[in-house]
């Protein structure tokens, strides 16, 4: 089994359920290093997202939006939109172990490592959904952390803009999330919820940090200042920073972000 080809395979699978197994599969054979890198083929850029075909989507401005979180619409629309923020972490992380050849074995493992991840919290969620008779595609979702990963081709952009920008904003997010899920905790799924959840996100903070890891990794390699990830930012998400509201600081300083940077995501002190 040749690592890169068989990465671009399963990047390619249309099917959550193929992709999932064609993971599961490979990669016991990749810790046991019964994997090889025999490949010396360029990467492809996919010009398309892998849930192509079936998943419909749009633009973000037309996703569901997922109120009355009391209700178990609500909670469908919920788990609807973190099933496809996983699924779409699986093929980030994949695709970084696929594309950025030349860094080394430590960022194969990483990356394939998130992947793990990503693939258990997405069977997970879309186990929730499938309990409240719902599964992945009933809905409409977004395209956009597949533009993040096309728009991201240097080693140094994708790790700036996916772990360090996207994932890490989902670090703020959840708590928010959770605390508007708090009053109805007594409902025997909504705990569900809330439990997987809290679990993403506490596995989340280790992603940022291997991604942030790999960022200052960059920066050395390219002979710039950690500075350059605001730039980078304001380039493709104008104006994000800083912002009027709290940033979960706790999460981002286990996850390496120092107090300067801090200080200037978020008007609100840490």
């Amino acid at each position: 089994m040749e690592l890169y080809s068989k990465l671009e395979q399963i990047l390619t699978l249309q099917q959550p359920n193929e992709k999932i197994e064609a993971f599961q599969t490979f990669y016991p054979y990749y810790l046991q290093g019964k994997v090889t890198k025999e490949s010396h083929s360029e990467p492809v850029v996919f010009e398309k997202p892998s849930y192509d075909g079936h998943v419909d989507y749009c633009d973000q401005k037309k996703v569901p939006r997922r109120n009355k979180l009391g209700s178990a619409q609500g909670q469908i629309l919920l788990l609807h939109s973190v099933a496809h923020i996983e699924y779409s972490a699986i093929d980030l992380a994949l695709d970084a172990a696929y594309r950025f050849r030349d860094v080394g074995d430590a960022f194969t493992d990483d990356w394939l490592n998130v992947a793990d991840d990503e693939v258990r919290h997405f069977v997970m969620i879309e186990g929730l959904l499938r309990e409240m008779g719902s599964y992945y595609g009933e809905y409409l979702v977004h395209d956009a952390l597949f533009e993040a990963s096309l728009n991201t081709q240097t080693l140094l952009e994708r790790m700036a803009v996916v772990p360090r920008y996207l994932e890490a904003n989902g670090l703020d997010a959840t708590p928010l999330i959770l605390k508007k899920l708090e009053p109805f905790g007594d409902d025997p799924m909504v705990s569900k919820i809330m439990q997987a959840l809290q679990l993403i996100l506490d596995e989340e903070v280790e992603h940022v940090r291997k991604g942030d890891r790999w960022f200052h990794f960059a920066c050395q390699r390219e002979n710039v200042g950690p500075e350059v990830f605001f730039e980078i930012i304001e380039r493709y998400y104008p104006q994000s920073f800083p912002r009027k509201m709290a940033i979960n600081c706790d999460a981002r300083k286990s996850a390496g972000f120092e107090c300067e940077e801090l200080a200037k995501i978020s008007l609100i002190n840490c």
